[in-house]
C-alpha cells in the first residue's frame, strides 16, 4: 500500500468541498434531477483505512442533510438517498432524483432488503451517524463477473 501524503490538507479540503454549494445543482422552478450523483471518495482512499472512511462518511452525511435543506424549499417531488458498500468506499454516493423529461422513472422503486442494523451495517457506519434516524435498507447487485454484493440505502 502507497503511503498516503498530505492527509491533513485532503481532508480539511473535504471538508470544505463537502457542501452542497461547491456542486453545479439547480433549484429553480425548470429544474430537474435524473439520478444525479457524486461520490465523495472517487479515489477509494477510505478502503485503505476504517478511520479514512469515517471522514468520508462523515462528510457524505453533512452533503446529504445540507442537500435535504436545499430540496424542501424546492417545492417538486423529490427522491434523496445515500448508498454505502461495504466492499468499496469508491462506491458511496449521494443521489438526488426528480421527475424529469428524459424518462418517466420517478419514483424510483428499487426492490429493498431489510437490514437489521446492529447486525448488518459495519461498525465504521454506526460510529458516524445516529441509525435511529435513518430508514436503511440493502440489495444485492451483480458484476459482470459474476460476483455479487450488497449496498447500504440510506433514506430519512
Amino acid at each position: 500500500m502507497k503511503k498516503f501524503r498530505g492527509k491533513r490538507r485532503y481532508f480539511r479540503n473535504l471538508k470544505e468541498e463537502a457542501h452542497v454549494k461547491n456542486y453545479d445543482l439547480d433549484f429553480s422552478t425548470d429544474s430537474w434531477f435524473d439520478f444525479w450523483h457524486t461520490h465523495i471518495d472517487f479515489c477509494g482512499y477510505g478502503n485503505d483505512s476504517i478511520k479514512i472512511r469515517k471522514q468520508h462518511i462523515q462528510a457524505l452525511f453533512n452533503l446529504f442533510h445540507e442537500a435535504n435543506k436545499e430540496l424542501e424549499n424546492w417545492d417538486k417531488p423529490y427522491q434523496l438517498w445515500i448508498e454505502l458498500s461495504p466492499e468499496d468506499s469508491s462506491m458511496d454516493a449521494l443521489f438526488i432524483h426528480s421527475p424529469n423529461p428524459n424518462e418517466n422513472n420517478f419514483p424510483y422503486e428499487q426492490p429493498l432488503n431489510s437490514v437489521d442494523v446492529k447486525r448488518d451495517l459495519p461498525s465504521y457506519v454506526t460510529d458516524v451517524i445516529d441509525v435511529r434516524h435513518y430508514q436503511i435498507n440493502s440489495y444485492e447487485t451483480m458484476e459482470e463477473e459474476g460476483e455479487s454484493y450488497k449496498m447500504f440505502v440510506v433514506k430519512l
